[in-house]
């Protein structure tokens, strides 16, 4: 196939990356199942599921996600419980080589790039992606990232001790550029390894595992466990472990089949990773129709990011994936997770409740984006996904009601707190993870690795100016911040 058929090819992509049934066509469909009636996920109805989950799935999914997604939610938590003691070190920090202590103005300022400083590193981590990943593959390079996980988390943990808060900061943007890799090829990496009945589940394991990582911080940031005056820095010290686990696991499982196929041209370790993740020894179909796919991707080349952003074909695959990465940052639950503290104190919410009320929103979160996997191939993406924006919409606007009454009786707070739980429900019912899904399912092999980096670069820059400028927001705007955030980006 020569350069002048990839319009055709970039056109194929509009709804899957995978087109090569023969007979009628369809999105999504495999040969043997091409004229069979489908459920809205795209499954063949009446196909049983359990045949699907094989053991080596399993491992690498919650492997992969452990050591990569998971450390993503939990740095975006670990931050909110021990803020006022890590306020008091970078005072300290200041009075001791400055001779008087910080300004407030200059303290709310390090502490917002503390937080969003993790989005940079995120950005920057995203970048790299398409030039390591072709290199190492989706299971090195998961294995490589492990590295700025373990770096970033000595920094962290170190950083009062050596009395330099520049280290906390520092750490913070090496777990960034961790998150960066880790959330542009793990969903490529589960994607490429599982059968298309259950793969939309599979994909939301990332999305699973980002909230088990939230729960797990606001968890041990419980002032019983880890979050005290004397132990804040151990919080980041765990981080070595889910990247010490991904480490010795990850060598034992089998690389993308796609990866070496299409990359590598190596066809027979391309049949062991499908018989060892499908289960079987027959992988003959599957193999007939990936040879298919590769004898066109063969002879066409990586689409470079510029040329996808012009390619008319899949414009409307472009928009909605930035839309949607923009919308996940940009709705407020980030913000959330960042200042959970501070957010649950304008509310009226007692001190020493408050850590219990935030573990309380990791808590449903994890529900949530569990009840998400059990029937996205049911339901199918669209619904999940607009479903969760419409809600969220609606509890937001709720929401800035009973904070503007919240003096007016004293259940107002709580009605706020079930708003608040209400919001995550929604988000993680469906926005918090299908946009990663869909990244995925939209574009073809050639333009995958050029469409994760546009819509990592969304996804990270709108994280860092929800993190940076978000204090300030909240300052200015009072309690008309929560809906504010969301009201740009209603579906």
């Amino acid at each position: 196939m020569n350069s002048s058929m990839e319009p055709k090819d970039l056109s194929s992509a509009l709804l899957t990356s995978d087109t090569s049934c023969p007979g009628p066509s369809g999105p999504g469909r495999e040969q043997p199942e091409c004229h069979r009636p489908r459920g809205s996920g795209g499954r063949p109805l009446g196909q049983g599921r359990r045949k699907d989950w094989t053991f080596s799935l399993l491992a690498a999914s919650l492997v992969g996600a452990f050591g990569s997604s998971f450390l993503y939610g939990y740095n975006l938590s670990v931050v909110n419980a021990p803020t006022r003691y890590i306020k008091a070190f970078y005072n300290e920090s200041w009075q001791r080589r400055h001779g008087h202590p910080i300004d407030p103005d200059t303290l709310t300022l390090l502490w917002s790039v503390t937080v969003s400083i993790f989005a940079i590193g995120g950005l920057v981590g995203t970048l790299m992606v398409k030039m390591i990943g072709k290199i190492l593959g989706r299971k090195h390079t998961l294995l490589v990232n492990n590295g700025f996980a373990i770096s970033a988390a000595l920094l962290m943990a170190c950083s009062f001790q050596a009395g330099a808060f520049e280290m906390l900061i520092v750490g913070r943007f090496v777990m960034g550029v961790d998150g960066g890799i880790a959330l542009s090829v793990l969903p490529m990496y589960l994607k490429e390894i599982s059968p298309k009945e259950i793969r939309g589940s599979l994909g939301q394991v990332t999305a699973i595992f980002i909230c088990v990582g939230v729960f797990t911080g606001q968890l041990l940031g419980l002032p019983e466990l880890l979050g005290k005056e004397s132990t804040w820095p151990y919080l980041f010290g765990v981080i070595v472990v889910p990247a010490f686990v991904q480490l010795v696991s990850l060598p034992f499982l089998p690389e993308s089949p796609h990866y070496l196929l299409f990359e590598k041209q190596n066809e027979a370790g391309a049949v062991k990773a499908f018989q060892k993740f499908l289960g079987k020894a027959d992988v003959s179909q599957v193999m007939e129709e990936i040879l298919a796919e590769n004898r066109v991707q063969r002879n066409i080349r990586l689409v470079p990011v510029l040329e996808l952003l012009r390619a008319p074909f899949v414009r409307c695959q472009v928009i909605t994936v930035v839309v949607i990465m923009a919308c996940y940052q940009l709705c407020g639950l980030n913000a959330i997770w960042f200042y959970t503290n501070s957010i649950f104190g304008k509310a009226g919410i007692a001190p020493g409740s408050i850590p219990y009320v935030t573990l309380s929103t990791g808590g449903v979160e994890t529900l949530a984006a569990v009840f998400s996997g059990l029937v996205i191939e049911r339901l199918g993406r669209r619904p999940l996904l607009i479903g969760g924006f419409v809600l969220m919409t609606i509890f937001f606007g709720i929401l800035t009601i009973t904070l503007t009454l919240q003096d007016r009786a004293p259940w107002v707070p709580y009605l706020s707190i079930v708003c608040i739980l209400a919001i995550i429900a929604s988000f993680c019912s469906g926005p918090g993870g299908i946009p990663f899904i869909l990244t995925g399912e939209f574009f073809q092999q050639s333009q995958r690795p050029a469409a994760f980096i546009i819509a990592g670069t969304v996804n990270w820059l709108s994280n860092f100016a929800l993190g940076l400028l978000f204090p300030f927001i909240q300052e200015c705007l009072g309690h008309a911040v929560d809906f504010a955030l969301l009201k740009p980006f209603q579906p």
